[in-house]
């Protein structure tokens, strides 16, 4: 699942921790750099027309420079994407603790998905529109795919620890597993539903409204080995 920054908003890398090193972060504010790049000019010329030396011209970097950081044109945009996975994830990390897995989920999607709270309203045109490119084009349907992927796993983790169950390895521990591949399907099929139409990104058929409706669906599901809410 995820939600993806506006590809024309400013550069905000990473913000600094005691485990990520300079390097690392310039990385990043890199590779963003050239995923927004590519985002805009998939949208404006489209993705055949698009070759990986146009979108290392328009981030200003070399052709080489561009295949340290990814394959393929198609993978560029994957970091947009996994913004907008991380900030889901972070966003069930930071619930006020005493609300339920459910609860936690349900203020996630209403922080994330919600116009103008963690995705500005502006933004929400480029997630329709990047969400279409992989419903269209194979190898960008990949990339989501392997994003959508990578979030449960984070998700995992983060249900792990809100459960006060911490295993040494989330693998182990197939509940809290399945119970995030539920709730991001749950926003990513509201999310994919949402993009094929045309409706606004806030209202009864937006993505919040959507992922909510989702989740409401699961109320019978048990959310971890401790916690039936």
């Amino acid at each position: 699942m995820s939600t993806t920054p506006d590809p024309k908003q400013s550069r905000t890398p990473a913000s600094p921790t005691s485990h990520t090193s300079l390097t690392e972060r310039r990385k990043a504010a890199t590779r963003m750099d050239i995923a927004r790049a590519a985002a805009h000019l998939f949208v404006t010329q489209g993705l055949r027309a698009t070759r990986a030396e146009d979108i290392a011209q328009a981030a200003g970097i070399a052709p080489r420079t561009f295949y340290r950081y990814f394959a393929t044109k198609e993978e560029a945009v994957s970091p947009l994407y996994a913004a907008g996975a991380q900030r889901w994830a972070e966003a069930v990390r930071e619930a006020p603790a005493g609300l339920s897995v459910p609860k936690a989920l349900e203020h996630a999607v209403r922080y994330t998905l919600t116009p103008g709270a963690g995705v500005s309203a502006s933004s929400w045109q480029w997630v329709r529109t990047l969400i279409r490119l992989a419903d269209t084009n194979p190898a960008v349907r990949k990339v989501w795919a392997q994003v959508c992927q990578a979030s449960e796993r984070t998700l995992a983790q983060v249900l792990a620890a809100r459960t006060a169950t911490e295993p040494d390895n989330v693998a182990d521990t197939p509940q809290l597993r399945f119970a995030a591949a539920v709730a991001c399907a749950a926003v990513r099929v509201a999310l994919e539903t949402w993009a094929t139409g045309n409706a606004p990104a806030d209202g009864p058929h937006g993505p919040a409204a959507l992922a909510l409706h989702n989740l409401n669906s699961l109320s019978g599901f048990r959310w971890s080995p401790e916690n039936t809410d």
